[in-house]
């Protein structure tokens, strides 16, 4: 069996393990923080040890590419919070906020 029977390759930014929804981005994530592969299963549990090996193996037989997509998929989801945290201060939000710290004084005068 070749390495890349492990994975799928849903798109340029989106390399899963076969029959789940864990990306190798997990693992690898793991890995780099100094899990050894036991510990990275005690953390995803739904793998197992020989799917956790086949992601560190095909990490370190292509790590540019690999760190090239860490990388992309760390910009890409940074650009995605920002974008929530955008909305997040939509008016309704903001009025929200107001109406809480309101209340609050109103009950610190109280007490």
């Amino acid at each position: 069996m070749v390495l890349e029977d492990y994975l799928e390759f849903l798109d340029r930014d989106d390399i899963r393990i076969k029959g789940h929804r864990i990306g190798v981005d997990d693992v690898i994530k793991y890995y780099l923080g100094g899990y050894s592969p036991e510990q990275i299963l005690s953390e995803l549990s739904t793998l197992n040890l020989e799917k956790v090996y086949a992601v560190i193996t095909y990490y370190l037989h292509n790590r540019m590419e690999m760190d090239a997509y860490m990388l992309r998929l760390q910009k890409w989801r940074e650009q995605h919070y920002q974008e929530l945290s955008v909305k997040a201060k939509s008016p309704v939000v903001e009025r929200l906020k107001e109406i809480k710290k309101q209340r609050e004084r109103m009950l610190l005068n109280f007490s």
